[in-house]
């Protein structure tokens, strides 16, 4: 088999970093030494980053990072790709690793949910009595998910908290499974739940990445694709029977392909063939068809009487 010359590598560690605006600076500074590209945050509480490069660059990167003892146990989610994942190299200072915005925090190394192993969330998946919550935005899920697993009802990760009250009593009682990319979410959400008084709560550890490279589970009982916020867009996870779950914005075909709304101020990710993104000027409305500044046709050079004809065909 022959070797890929590039690899991704997704990660997170929740640790205290003092002054973490200063190590943001370094961290970028070092990154770029060394020709990595990617979106690494960093905050007080800990850092996450996906990177990608060569596998020398990653080797480096990897080797860095282990011999400070902060990052020295920090597990990363490898896979060889045939280029770089990412356009740019972005490190950021953020107030917390995922934007829960909590009055009261959850410190993850105080309190968190049990950590699940690929098989055994594939065996509590099963159980009676248990519900499994998605602790992704939407727009994730529809491309791919757990078989039977819930999707909230919200829009960003920092709803998530306000719509498990309101929907407390589906709750009450049950084992509850949850799970994100590559767990960092998790880690927090699970241990928010415990203090509403959740208390039976689990984690995927490693998240729906570490799931679908497991060897003995496979990646069954996951449909469609996961999302990875890269250029990739999706990795497959389903080893062993993999379906197609996405549906196309328009006509609720099967489909997998992810455009971004034109009209720069909606930008709203949906899912689309290439028939359908010329057909519908890439815009997921009415409305963002015929906003001012619709990218898709700036990009394409359309006159405004092509423009007219288009929109008539869809009258």
């Amino acid at each position: 088999m022959e070797t890929k010359q590039y690899r991704v590598l997704l990660y997170y560690h929740y640790v205290t970093i003092d002054n973490p605006e200063e190590y943001t600076a370094q961290h970028l500074e070092f990154c770029k030494s060394i020709g990595l590209k990617g979106r690494v945050l960093i905050a007080h509480e800990g850092i996450n980053g996906t990177v990608s490069g060569t596998v020398e660059q990653t080797d480096q990167y990897m080797a860095h990072m282990k011999e400070d003892p902060r990052f020295k146990d920090m597990v990363y989610k490898i896979d060889e790709e045939d280029d770089h994942a990412f356009k740019k190299m972005h490190v950021r200072h953020r107030p917390e690793l995922v934007t829960l915005r909590l009055e009261d925090d959850v410190n993850p190394l105080e309190l968190t949910g049990k950590y699940y192993s690929p098989k055994e969330f594939y065996e509590a998946m099963q159980q009676e009595d248990t519900v499994v919550i998605d602790a992704r935005n939407d727009y994730e899920y529809e491309l791919g998910h757990f078989r039977n697993a819930i999707m909230p009802d919200i829009n960003t990760f920092k709803e998530l908290p306000d719509w498990i009250r309101e929907n407390r009593e589906q709750l009450e009682g049950k084992k509850i499974l949850t799970y994100c990319t590559g767990g960092v979410r998790c880690e927090k959400f699970s241990g928010w739940l415990r203090k509403e008084g959740f208390e039976d709560v689990a984690q995927l550890h490693g998240g729906i990445v570490t799931y679908g490279k497991d060897p003995e589970v496979q990646g069954e009982l996951w449909d469609g694709q996961c999302y990875v916020f890269d250029e990739r867009i999706k990795v497959p996870v389903n080893r062993v029977a993999p379906v197609v779950v996405g549906k196309d914005h328009f006509t609720n075909e099967p489909c997998e392909r992810y455009v971004n709304c034109a009209n720069p101020e909606c930008n709203k990710q949906i899912l689309c063939s290439e028939e359908n993104e010329h057909k519908y000027l890439r815009a997921c409305s009415d409305e963002c068809r015929v906003h001012p500044r619709n990218r898709y046709i700036v990009e394409h050079g359309l006159t405004e009487e092509q423009v007219k004809e288009r929109l008539e065909v869809l009258v």
